[in-house]
């Protein structure tokens, strides 16, 4: 049973970040959550390289009334969740719109071009500034430092879904994390997950 109306139909929602942070792993767990109140979810994801520090990007399209492409259309994005700055500059661009709003977390992971000299990766400052141009409104948290307090860094991405959580986008309760981890995680770390679901939360909420 649907437990809200969307405010837009579809709603578009993108997951963008690099290689090993979990992108697609989040995609799969808040489609899984808006699958179970009966929405009809299209997911489509884009690889910019297949090594680990690679461009990755899910599209997300949700629906209370049929199905759509996977692929949204260029500055047709109703959120964009970016699990790394640079990535959610980029997505912002291409896919914004002046109503868009943005999820960022803020530690950098730089690409081989940066770390060979090749390339110059913006200042943090610089790149909230960008995100806050590009966006009617932005937060950031840093989602990976505490990822880190918590021994498990990977669940970064799990603490930015407790974070678009908060925002009432979308209808994405507690309950129904916890039942979507259950069908992809061991029961040793469900209690670990629904705690950085619940940091993420509370990090938008103190916000």
């Amino acid at each position: 049973m649907k437990e809200m109306k969307l405010s837009f139909d579809p709603y578009n929602l993108i997951i963008a970040g690099v290689g090993g942070q979990g992108n697609v792993l989040a995609s799969r767990v808040v489609g899984n959550m808006l699958s179970r109140k009966g929405f009809t979810v299209t997911i489509g994801e884009t690889f910019g390289g297949s090594q680990r520090g690679g461009s990755v990007m899910s599209h997300l399209r949700v629906s209370s009334e049929s199905s759509f492409s996977p692929q949204i259309p260029k500055g047709r994005a109703h959120l964009v969740l970016g699990l790394e700055p640079a990535e959610t500059i980029r997505v912002l661009a291409a896919y914004g719109n002046p109503d868009v709003l943005a999820l960022c977390n803020l530690r950098p992971i730089h690409p081989v071009q940066v770390i060979s000299g090749e390339l110059d990766y913006p200042d943090l400052e610089d790149a909230k500034g960008w995100v806050k141009e590009l966006s009617r409104k932005a937060w950031f948290l840093n989602a990976t430092d505490t990822a880190l307090e918590m021994g498990l860094p990977i669940l970064g991405n799990i603490i930015m879904i407790g974070a678009m959580a908060a925002l009432g986008e979308l209808p994405l309760e507690r309950e129904d994390f916890e039942r979507a981890v259950s069908l992809t995680m061991p029961t040793d770390r469900i209690s670990i997950n629904l705690e950085a679901f619940d940091r993420g939360r509370e990090m938008v909420e103190a916000a």
